[in-house]
Order: C-alpha cells, then structure tokens, then sequence
C-alpha cells in the first residue's frame, strides 16, 4: 500500500474511534440541567429549567398577598391548588392547570392529586390539587395550598421527591409549622421550599404566620437563607436542605 493511502487510513481510522469515544458532560447535563427558581412570594414560583417554564400558584394582590407584585409572567404550564384568588389567580400568560389528573405539557409529565384544602376534609374550602412532575432532571411536589393529612395512598403517588414545595405558615388552609415538618419527615425530600409564610408582621384578615415555628419544628436540618432566586443542579445527594427564599 502507498504511503500516502496507509496514512488517509490511519486517519480515517483514527477519527471513527474519537467519535465512539464518549464526551465530557457538564456538570448536571446528563441529568436534566437543573432549574432556577424565581420567587413572587406567597406560594408564587416560577421554575425554568429542562426547556420548560413553570409557573406555580399565582395571585392576585389580596388578603395575605397584599402589597406583593403580582406575578404577570409567561409560563408554558401553570399549576394551581385552587381558584381561589390567592393561588390560581388569572395574572400571568400560560395554560392553567388547577383539576387533578395526568397531562402532558411542554415536554413534562405532570400528575395532579385531590386532596382536602383544610382540616375539616374539604368542607369549607373545598378541593386542593397537590402536584408532581419532573423538570430538569429533578423530581418536584407542590403542596403549596393544603392543610389537609397526606394519605398512605397520596404518600405513594408522591413519592421521594427531589424538592418539595409546601406551605408552613399555618391559618384556616396553609399547615402550620408543626404539621408541615410531620409531612416533609414523612415525604423525606432533598430540598424543601416552604411558602405561604409571612416575612413582616400579618396585615388584618391574614391568619398566615412566619415560617419560624416550621424551621424550630425541624431542628438540626440544615437551612439556608437565600433571596429571591435559586438554582439547583442534580444530584443533590440524600441529606435535607430547606432553602428558605424570600
């Protein structure tokens, strides 16, 4: 064979094996990326990440949401516990999910559950939906509008989630602090988002408090105090985490 034809082949050959090589993946990429979370207060968050925008509980400026800015935002997919004004409200741009089911949406699966809205099963606000869905490889639960007892059939349907999202400042439909740290020991999540909690003193007609009974409830779990954005890259290991956002 001529020097020149032996060399094209050691080339040629050279470059097929380099293609079957694998590559350097990025730090998460071969997991889903991650998400960022923006925070609206509230139980109000928006969660990009895995080619998706999710938008979770927006409000209208009312009640224990007044003074806040409205989250007016576009989302490919909002998730709602309810109609209600404070946690379904019609601000922001986007298909609306608020009744339990199974959808598929801009790429994701998303499972909605029934479940009661207060302590007195449903009987005086009704039906929330608690959520779950995958999003940037990160397993997600929305419990952000719910003071109802998770069941053992719900426990099943939500599983270990990679970060839950649950609001812990007590009143007629929020857990309080107490009953939230006995759902997220239940649930066992790497990262827990508490919501629905007041940051300043309650304005009139807001039975919602602060987020410190939760964070006593759950001594000696690390907690980091952020602002309004956060970034989570799986994995993110077995130990709990609350971030607590503004």
């Amino acid at each position: 064979m001529a020097l020149a034809a032996r060399s094209a082949l050691a080339l040629a050959t050279t470059t097929a094996l380099l293609t079957l090589l694998p590559t350097a993946t990025p730090p998460g990429r071969a997991q889903g990326g991650g998400v960022t979370i923006t925070s609206y207060g509230h139980s109000a968050l928006l969660i990009q990440g895995g080619g998706a925008r999710v938008l979770l509980n927006p409000f209208r400026a009312v009640g224990c949401a007044a003074g806040l800015a409205e989250p007016r935002v576009g989302a490919d997919v909002i998730l709602a516990s309810s109609s209600l004004r404070d946690e379904g409200a019609d601000v922001a741009s986007g298909r609306m999910l608020v009744k339990p089911g199974s959808y598929r949406v801009a790429g994701l699966q998303i499972e909605g559950i029934a479940a009661p809205h207060d302590r007195v099963g449903g009987k005086r606000f009704g039906l929330s939906t608690l959520w779950r869905w995958k999003q940037g490889g990160l397993d997600f639960a929305h419990l952000g509008g719910t003071a109802g007892r998770i069941s053992p059939a719900d426990k099943v349907l939500l599983g270990r989630p990679d970060v839950l999202i649950i609001g812990v400042g007590g009143g007629a439909k929020v857990y309080t602090g107490k009953e939230a740290a006995e759902v997220v020991r239940e649930l066992q999540p790497r990262r827990v988002i508490p919501v629905q909690f007041r940051s300043s003193p309650p304005s009139d007609g807001c039975d919602v408090g602060s987020a410190e009974p939760f964070l006593q409830a759950m001594a000696g779990t690390t907690v980091r105090r952020g602002g309004r954005t956060l970034s989570l890259v799986p994995p993110l290991g077995d130990s709990m985490v609350i971030e607590l956002m503004r």
